[in-house]
Parts: C-alpha cells; sequence; structure tokens
C-alpha cells in the first residue's frame, strides 16, 4: 500500500479574535435589617487572550489549511454581592518552532516562536466596572454600569523560517540528502531523480559530547529560484536563518552540467532571493569526485579558492572526506553569532496632530460623561498613563480626534466626571 506523503505547508492564513471583556454588573445590596446597603455590583471577567506556544511535535502550518478561525470566549458578566465574572481560558495556538506572525493589514511583525515562552498574540477584553466603582459622596446609588471592552481581533500571516545553524544548498540532485543521511539520524527519500527533496529535512549533526548543531537539506534550486521558478524558490525562506551554508556541487558534472556554472547561478539565486545570504559564511563541498578526475578536482578547487571560499571534495555516499567539512563547520559555528530571531514591531502610533475626527459615542449617566469608541481601544492599550510625554500625546489625541469637542457638546463642565474604558478622570478646560 502506498503512503501518502503530507504536503509541506510553510505559509498561512488565519483570523484570531481575543474574548471581549464581561459586562458590569448593576446592583444593590439587599439584607435583612439593614439599610441602604448601597451599591455592590461586579466587575466583568476578563476575556481571553489568544496565545502561540512553540511544539517541537509540529514540522508544518498544514493544520491551519482547515481551521482558520480562533476565538478566544468572553469573560463573564459581573453579579451582585461585589461577585465578579470568571476570567476566560486564554486560547492556546500550537504552532512549529520558527514561526513568524505578522499582521496582513499593516505588515507588521508580531512575533517570533523560535524560544518556549508562550506569546500573547491578542490580549483579550478589560472586564466592565460594576456600579460599586461609581459610588461617590454626592452619587451614592449609581445605577449604570460599565460594559467589557472588545478583545483585540486580527487578521495573521503566519510564516515558518526553519531554525538550522546550516543550510545546505544546491542544484538537484547533487547528494544534499545523502549527506545529510550520513551525518544525522534525519533520513530523507533518496533517488537518482530531480526533486526528490520537496519539503525541507532537519537533522541534527553530534560531534561528540556537548557539541552539537543542526543542519537544514534545503530542495534543489534552479536558475530563475529567486523569481519564483521550480520547486525550490519556495523553500528559499528556510535559508534565511541560517548561521552559515555550504554550497553542495556534484563536481563530476555527471548531470551533464557545467559545476562552475552551477556553483555561480546558485549564488546569483540566493543573492536575489536575500542580499544578506550572500554575505552568509560559506564552504563548498564538492560531491562525487569518485566520477571526477583529479584535474576536474583542482581546476574546480582553484576556481572557488579565487572567490575567497573553503573547498573540501567529498564522496556523500560514503561518507570519504566528510569528517574534516564537518569538523571545519564546528569550527566555524563556534565564532558565529546564534541563529537569527526576529525583533517584534511595536503598534504604529499616528502622530496625534495627523489625527483625523472620529466617531464617538458620549452618554451621560449619573453625571458621569462615558466616551466610547473601537479605535480608542488601540490608542488606550498603546499610552502609558505613567509616563508623562505618553499622557501627553493621549491628551493631544482627544482633542485632535474631536473628542474633547464631542464632550462639550455633551455639555460637559469643568470638574466633571469623564470615563473613557475606565481611565477616569476630572474634565478641565
Amino acid at each position: 500500500m502506498a503512503v501518502k506523503q503530507l504536503m509541506f505547508i510553510d505559509s498561512a492564513k488565519i483570523k484570531v479574535k481575543a474574548g471581549d471583556g464581561g459586562a458590569g454588573a448593576v446592583a444593590f445590596h439587599r439584607e435583612k435589617y439593614v439599610a441602604s446597603g448601597g451599591p455592590d455590583g461586579g466587575d466583568g471577567g476578563r476575556g481571553g487572550n489568544i496565545v502561540f506556544q512553540v511544539d517541537d511535535n509540529l514540522s508544518t502550518l498544514a493544520d491551519f489549511r482547515y481551521k482558520r478561525k480562533y476565538f478566544a470566549q468572553n469573560g463573564e458578566d459581573g453579579r451582585g454581592k461585589r461577585c465578579s465574572g470568571r476570567k476566560a481560558d486564554d486560547l492556546v495556538v500550537r504552532v512549529p518552532r520558527g514561526t513568524l506572525v505578522k499582521e496582513i493589514s499593516t505588515g507588521r511583525l508580531i512575533a517570533d516562536l523560535s524560544m518556549n515562552e508562550p506569546q500573547i498574540i491578542a490580549k483579550g477584553g478589560r472586564g466592565g466596572w460594576g456600579n460599586s466603582h461609581f459610588a461617590t459622596p454626592t452619587r451614592q446609588t449609581p445605577r449604570f454600569a460599565k460594559p467589557g471592552t472588545p478583545g483585540e481581533a486580527f487578521e495573521l500571516q503566519l510564516e515558518l523560517k526553519l531554525l538550522a545553524d546550516v543550510g545546505l544548498v544546491g542544484y538537484p540532485n547533487v547528494g544534499k540528502s545523502t549527506l545529510v543521511s550520513v551525518v544525522s539520524e534525519a533520513k530523507p527519500t533518496i533517488a537518482n531523480y530531480h526533486f526528490t527533496t520537496i519539503t525541507p529535512v532537519l537533522g541534527v549533526v553530534r560531534m561528540g559530547e556537548g557539541k552539537s548543531f543542526v543542519i537544514a537539506d534545503i530542495p534543489g534550486l534552479i536558475e530563475g529560484a529567486g523569481e519564483g521558478v521550480g520547486l525550490g524558490h519556495q523553500f528559499l525562506r528556510h535559508v534565511e536563518r541560517c548561521r552559515m551554508l555550504v554550497h553542495i556541487v556534484d563536481i563530476s558534472g555527471s548531470e551533464g552540467r557545467d559545476p562552475k556554472e552551477d556553483f555561480q547561478i546558485i549564488n546569483q539565486e540566493l543573492k536575489k532571493f536575500n542580499p544578506d545570504l550572500a554575505e552568509r559564511p560559506m564552504v563548498v563541498a564538492g560531491n562525487k569526485c569518485d566520477l571526477a578526475t583529479e584535474e576536474q578536482i583542482s581546476d574546480f578547487q582553484r576556481f572557488v579558492e579565487e572567490q575567497g571560499y573553503e573547498f573540501f571534495p567529498i564522496m556523500a555516499a560514503i561518507r570519504y572526506q566528510v569528517d574534516p567539512l564537518l569538523n571545519r563547520i564546528t569550527e566555524m559555528l563556534s565564532k558565529l553569532p546564534p541563529v537569527l530571531q526576529y525583533e517584534p514591531e511595536p503598534p504604529q502610533l499616528i502622530p496625534a496632530e495627523e489625527m483625523d475626527r472620529r466617531a464617538v459615542k458620549v452618554t451621560v449617566n449619573d453625571g458621569v460623561y462615558i466616551v466610547e469608541g473601537e479605535w480608542l481601544l488601540q490608542v488606550i492599550n498603546s499610552v502609558n498613563f505613567d509616563d508623562y510625554e505618553s499622557l501627553q500625546y493621549f491628551q493631544r489625541v482627544l482633542i485632535n480626534s474631536g473628542v474633547i469637542d464631542a464632550l462639550r457638546e455633551a455639555g460637559v463642565q469643568e470638574g466633571d466626571t469623564v470615563n473613557i474604558y475606565d481611565i477616569e478622570f476630572d474634565f478641565m478646560e
């Protein structure tokens, strides 16, 4: 019976929505022999976060082809007797190590899932305050509470970039998979025809006690790969994290190609895809040297060394002269920076001076001016109210976006209380 190979998926689009916060309760204390017990409405519970967690049992993003929407639960509403609603559980989404999470609308990198620590991608909404929060000496029986704030929602682009110390590059059928199979426990499919490898393969090379590195067999590239030609182009992104490259060339020309031309074409394709790859440390392995003449080997070695690369003639199938190559790789890795990790990008703040007038809703409950507008949530989440400059930015946003004018139209006076999603302050002219 034939075994169907799972398709390697390294990109996906999904939608995530964190849970909304529960509503605060309007309730009053009722107890025999207790007069005017006062407000005792509890707060709503916080909505569940969307949390991404690395799972090393996953190697592709294939699961996201079938499930594209991930919604966390909402927080519970508050109740009387100052009982707060239950906080909703976080929704944990498991992804393979090396997954980048980007916001589609802005292209912003939200997280690089390379480490074990879970990452909150979308924050759950805060629970609304119950009416017990709004009691003051002059407002002893507030008959209103706050709804919870909505959870964050994003349309996301997931992109897998494998984490490997060493990337093997080269034309199809030059011996990359064979080399991986003899130096690690990985067992890629090997056959004597092009494009045997259609998915990247990772293998761990152990170099004695406490020493090892991860090697990646990148599916064969061909001319035009940088522009999307052939199978290998879709896997070029997996080379970007590699600390160094090993360029494998069929030195014998057994496929009817010129080894020198192969070498130059692959280097050009790497540079077209990402110019930084051309600067990545690289050594060259001339495979199938048993099929080449001494003159071919020495000529190609001279050609490679003139371009500043070290050359290692090998026969991968029988592990001939492979150990000197591995020893040199280990030595080079000991001096190179760790595997590349991408820094998340903070949400982009719109300059307060460029903030257009935006829709807001102002309601008055027992003398409290409550301002609502979904866009305000994003502003509040980005403001540090303990920082003076950040607070000034928030004040300018309220002026330039028309919030202050909307409050004036609603009749606010100096000293009145203004509430914007649980941020409460006295209005000052």
